[in-house]
């Protein structure tokens, strides 16, 4: 299954959906250091540096994305749509022009208020079937809480991929669930780490590059199902 990766940061996106059985293609991320580290654990992949001038890919089966939440972070201005940073659109404008079966997209926990149901009409618009999950870092044993909305969307013109059946069952498994509610019990709020990092190179841009990528470990359990869902 081949991969889009929009906002890719420092691959963890990909790093997860790669452990589930599929192939990045192609990478876009706009900043430098970013770029960089991509670069370096995937030489022979592209990486375009802006998601506004991204050209059509062709044969793309699955777009991954978390798109900028600043506009929905209780820790900016919470704009929202009216903010500038909103690039929502963009990514909708590549989904159009690829047309992938999948999407996954990933957001603060803000985006309920200030934008999710946009997002989810302009993918229904597009002839997708959505749902969306809550699945907190903790939920596979990270130490730390970092909760994040996932939207997972299928397109309806692709039916072989597994109905919503299936792909209910593949998502809500027990074992699934009994990890997100061991991980909420076992770490109720994050724990005294350091937030500077001392005597390593680069270390503003490292640890800004870890604050903005998701936990690999969840778009791998959530490829994972895709893959199952389309064997």
């Amino acid at each position: 299954m081949r991969v889009l990766d929009l906002f890719s940061g420092i691959g963890g996106f990909s790093l997860g959906l790669e452990r589930a059985g599929m192939e990045t293609v192609a990478f876009c991320e706009i900043d430098p250091y970013c770029r960089a580290v991509l670069k370096k654990h995937w030489p022979s992949v592209p990486c375009y540096d802006d998601v506004r001038t991204l050209p059509r890919i062709g044969g793309i089966d699955l777009i991954c994305g978390g798109f900028p939440c600043q506009p929905f972070s209780v820790a900016g201005k919470q704009r929202g749509t009216a903010d500038d940073r909103h690039l929502w659109p963009a990514m909708l404008d590549t989904i159009r022009r690829e047309r992938p079966t999948w999407v996954i997209g990933e957001n603060v926990t803000g985006i309920i208020r200030l934008g999710l149901d946009p997002v989810l009409s302009d993918l229904e618009s597009e002839g997708y079937a959505c749902r969306t999950f809550a699945i907190p870092a903790c939920g596979v044993d990270a130490p730390h809480k970092r909760e994040r909305v996932w939207i997972v969307a299928h397109s309806e013109r692709k039916r072989g991929c597994g109905g919503e059946s299936d792909w209910q069952y593949a998502m809500d498994a027990d074992s699934r669930r009994e990890s997100i509610r061991g991980g909420y019990s076992r770490w109720g709020a994050e724990p005294n780490v350091g937030r500077i990092s001392y005597g390593l190179s680069g270390r503003a841009y490292r640890l800004k590059c870890l604050g903005n990528a998701v936990v690999p470990q969840i778009p791998e359990i959530i490829g994972k199902a895709i893959m199952q869902v389309s064997a």
